[in-house]
């Protein structure tokens, strides 16, 4: 049998044909899964005539499959000045809407929250498997244009959607797989509007793949009669291998540190996964290439040589500027860009950098009863990324049927709104000789809200631009002054005389004068805004 997504002789041994596996298969609730869903005939053919066309691109340069080459590689200066992105995530995920984006998995781990949901809810799930949400998966209301023109209010610049998350269910119009939004659920080709969309808003446009979980992903649902043991669905469930040898203990939550303890993938599957994020590439152009963090698994390095060179060698072919981002230590430092999740550097980095966190605290993808961050908080935390040389990518997610949620569009509209009066602090800016002062030093750990940090009247973040100077305080004072220590009279950090200081969103004339122990500013009675406030402060001409 050849099955659609990967090479056929390598499924066998995943899914034993027996009789009894059979008979399962016959009580499956497949009446709504299309026919395109069947094996494809062409996929080693397909596959085959992308890899060649990688080894031949490659062949011509000028980036080639190694990291000296691959170093050469100089972060894009559309990137260094936008500062803020938004990223999306957006599947089948959203229909059940239950705890987080890791539900298609997780809902096949016996005894977690969401397989009794699961069970309690839709049925085991022999009956009823994730491939049955993906009819109900409609997007009714997905509005590509709608969207792009609340991030763009929203102050975003460039905006990554997820174009394949580890559920194995992509979101374009594929060659390689039918298990996509293009031939089921919304069948409609959901990157290439956003891509079409965004750059009408004059926004860059990136996609994101999280597909190389997808080696293990479903390997909870081999453990018990479900429906990932069925080889008609091996398009999507497929190859849902062990996380661990046998006798160890699964991994429950993601440790890059210890990424040799995992079952390394096959070459089948990783051509498969070369083959998937170079046609994305090529179908959408992204300008941001963001990796999931299991790409660090040793198993990959040659294959993400090769899609670096890759896609380098499209946007030299194109020509732009494009990023791919890595995490911790999967690439060389100066061959792509580190992305952060869920926590930034506790200083200023020299090399540009970004960080990706939530607007919604408990999931990326869409859940019922989540928590939202505050504008204010997004804010501050923006501030503080740029300040020390980063970006900041933002998620937002969609529910179902493509409509953002209220709570997510009131926070992005707030954002936008500072950043029409303030924006001037952030765009374009690059990191002044130290980042800021102050109290609160920033977390650098990935874990859950960890990014969430509650900054005080004395925390302040420098940014320049030219000869201007921004000192942004992420809190008001209540006794009516505000000293900028770093700015003490006589600093080396000052090249010339400060010639005027005034306050962005406000007329009030300031009164300051340089001290001993810091710049001091009297603020004005009325404040420009309840967030983050930015002092513009110039210099004489040197």
């Amino acid at each position: 049998m050849e099955l659609l997504c990967s090479p056929h002789q390598d499924f066998r041994s995943v899914w034993p044909q027996t009789k009894r596996l059979a008979a399962i298969a016959a009580t499956f609730a497949i009446a709504a899964i299309p026919a395109s869903a069947a094996p494809s005939k062409h996929y080693e053919e397909v596959l085959q005539k992308r890899l060649n066309e990688v080894n031949a691109v490659i062949a011509r340069g000028p980036y080639q499959a190694n990291w000296n080459s691959l170093e050469r590689w100089r972060t894009p200066e559309w990137f260094r000045n936008a500062k803020f992105g938004i990223f999306i995530h957006w599947g089948v995920y959203s229909v059940p809407a239950f705890q987080n984006e890791w539900y298609s998995r997780n809902m096949y781990i016996r005894g977690s929250l969401a397989y009794k949901h699961q069970i309690a809810t839709y049925g085991p799930e022999s009956k009823f498997g994730y491939k049955n949400f993906i009819p109900m998966f409609t997007g009714s209301h997905f509005d590509a244009e709608g969207w792009m023109k609340l991030f763009r209010e929203a102050g975003a610049r460039y905006v990554v959607p997820v174009a394949e998350h580890c559920d194995g269910f992509a979101m374009y119009n594929s060659d390689l797989t039918r298990w996509d939004a293009y031939h089921m659920g919304p069948k409609r080709d959901v990157i290439g509007e956003e891509a079409k969309a965004a750059r009408q808003e004059g926004l860059h446009f990136g996609a994101s793949s999280h597909r190389a979980e997808h080696w293990w992903w479903y390997d909870g649902g081999m453990k018990f009669d479900s429906d990932v043991r069925n080889p008609k669905y091996a398009g999507l469930y497929g190859p849902a291998e062990p996380m661990n040898l046998p006798g160890e203990q699964s991994v429950k939550e993601p440790d890059p540190n210890h990424l040799e303890r995992w079952l390394p993938p096959n070459r089948a599957f990783m051509e498969d996964w070369l083959g998937r994020t170079t046609e994305i590439i090529d179908k959408y152009h992204p300008q941001v290439l963001y990796l999931d963090w299991w790409a660090g698994q040793p198993a990959f390095r040659p294959y993400l040589k090769k899609l670096a060179a890759y896609y380098y060698d499209r946007a030299a072919q194109w020509g732009t500027g494009v990023v791919l981002t890595y995490k911790d230590q999967d690439f060389p430092p100066g061959a792509a860009l580190l992305d952060i999740e869920r926590g930034k550097m506790n200083g200023i980095r020299l090399r540009p950098w970004q960080t990706d966190t939530s607007v919604s605290i408990h999931s990326w993808g869409y859940v019922k009863n989540d928590q939202y961050r505050t504008a204010k908080s997004l804010i501050d935390e923006l501030v503080d990324v740029v300040s020390k040389n980063g970006n900041l990518l933002l998620n937002v997610g969609p529910k179902a049927d493509g409509t953002i949620p209220e709570q997510a569009r009131k926070v992005l509209l707030a954002m936008g709104a500072w950043l029409k009066v303030n924006g001037q602090a952030i765009y374009g800016t690059r990191p002044w000789y130290v980042y800021g002062e102050g109290p609160t030093i920033s977390d650098n750990s990935r874990k859950l809200g960890s990014d969430v940090i509650h900054y005080t009247p004395q925390d302040v973040r420098f940014t320049r631009k030219g000869d201007t100077l921004y000192a942004i305080e992420l809190g008001w004072p209540t006794d009516g002054e505000l000293t900028l220590h770093t700015l003490f009279r006589g600093t080396p950090y000052l090249r010339s005389p400060i010639t005027g200081i005034s306050l962005l969103g406000s007329n009030a004339h300031l009164r300051w004068s340089q001290t001993p122990d810091g710049l001091v500013i009297h603020l004005p009675a009325v404040k420009p805004n309840d967030i983050a406030y930015v002092y513009r402060i110039t210099m004489a001409t040197p």
